[in-house]
């Protein structure tokens, strides 16, 4: 068994999650639970320059260099926060992605997360795992969604499929077949937006006095344009088969600002406006189950901030109907905590020359064992403990 505080900043930059979990044996009878998780916001300057940074010509070498480094004393922060004086083993850091580089045909070439590993391994002396999505995208994989395989790993039903759907920066899903289907696959992929494209046109709308919609109540207020909505949908990523990802590189920033120009010459209101996007990310959620899912979906698990929109989720409930919606925390896991879970499973994995992803979850030519160790004082130790229970 094992201690690993698992961290991860997603697409909308909106802080650390922080996750001390406790994990033990190995797949497929490996447990895994969090003892304590908070998210440790970023201070808005830092903020401000990992979203400038995710932009084209926003950032140089300069100031990407020196973003690294205080990302990782950032997240190494977060750590001491978490754990406390709780001793830990080690340490799975995903990062801030600031680009994802998607080709024209849906090859993933590239991936660059920062929040330097070296410095946490320094300030807190735990051997610590990182740059996860950099490997299997080496072994001709998207890199994502790594999510999937924790879905695979813990939430699999005895007898009927379930769609794990995580509503993040970006929305991805994984459908996973029940254990009596002992020889069918995972599918999983990014369904396309998910919060960031709210937040940041709720920003624009505000002049940033709102960085999301709470609750979904300035959705509430509006109604989609239907017709526009049609348009949005016939964008060329969601007719891309899978696996696929997507990122704020295509439903990002940029976008936003052509959504709501686009927005204002329909003669939309803000709330109208709102509301539009709002169901466009439900309804690329519900179009992605009808156009990909291999059966029926038993059940419709969310996880991710997006799950406390009340208005996305009713928009998501009535599209996938008669399949329930039910919450992770309703199968046992905190849904604003779920990722870093993750990559503290992942770390776990990792420390145990175990792959941490599956060929059908990422569309690489093989599994790999995934991410980059970087020594902390504990790593002699650590080694020791863990041949002696090997």
């Amino acid at each position: 068994m094992l201690r690993v505080v698992g961290l991860i900043s997603g697409t909308s930059a909106d802080g650390i999650d922080a996750a001390l979990c406790e994990i033990d044996g190995a797949p497929p009878r490996l447990s895994a639970r969090i003892l304590a998780a908070q998210t440790v916001p970023y201070d808005e300057a830092l903020r401000r320059r990992v979203l400038d940074a995710c932009q084209p010509g926003r950032a140089g070498a300069d100031e990407i260099c020196v973003l690294n480094a205080a990302v990782g004393e950032a997240f190494a922060a977060a750590v001491q926060r978490v754990a406390g004086d709780q001793a830990i083993d080690l340490i799975g850091s995903h990062g801030q992605t600031l680009w994802h580089q998607v080709e024209p045909d849906g090859r993933v070439t590239a991936t660059f997360q920062v929040g330097e590993a070296s410095i946490l391994a320094e300030r807190t002396g735990v051997t610590t795992v990182s740059n996860f999505r950099a490997r299997d995208v080496a072994a001709g994989g998207q890199g994502a969604p790594l999510a999937s395989y924790l879905d695979w790993l813990l939430l699999r039903h005895p007898t009927h499929w379930r769609a794990a759907q995580n509503i993040g920066g970006i929305g991805n899903v994984t459908f996973l077949p029940p254990l009596s289907h002992a020889d069918a696959k995972m599918i999983a992929f990014d369904t396309g937006p998910g919060n960031a494209l709210i937040d940041e046109t709720m920003a624009r709308l505000t002049a940033g006095r709102a960085t999301y919609d709470d609750g979904g109540q300035f959705a509430a207020q509006g109604r989609p344009d239907e017709a526009w909505l049609a348009d949005l949908l016939a964008h060329p990523y969601y007719r891309l088969a899978p696996p696929k990802t997507t990122g704020r590189e295509v439903f990002g920033a940029a976008y936003a600002d052509g959504l709501i120009a686009a927005g204002r010459a329909r003669g939309l209101s803000d709330a109208d406006l709102v509301a539009t996007v709002t169901a466009l990310t439900a309804r690329s959620i519900a179009d992605a189950y009808r156009n990909v899912a291999p059966a029926p979906v038993g059940e419709v698990i969310l996880a991710g901030g997006g799950r406390h929109n009340r208005t996305l989720v009713g928009m998501i409930a009535s599209l996938v109907a008669p399949s329930p919606v039910v919450t992770s925390e309703d199968v046992g896991i905190d849904g604003d905590f779920k990722e870093a879970l993750l990559f503290a499973l992942l770390a776990y994995e990792t420390w145990h020359n175990r792959p941490g992803c599956l060929p059908e979850q990422t569309g690489a030519r093989r599994a790999s064992v995934l991410g980059q160790i970087t020594p902390g004082a504990n790593y002699e130790p650590l080694l020791r403990a863990t041949w002696r229970a090997g």
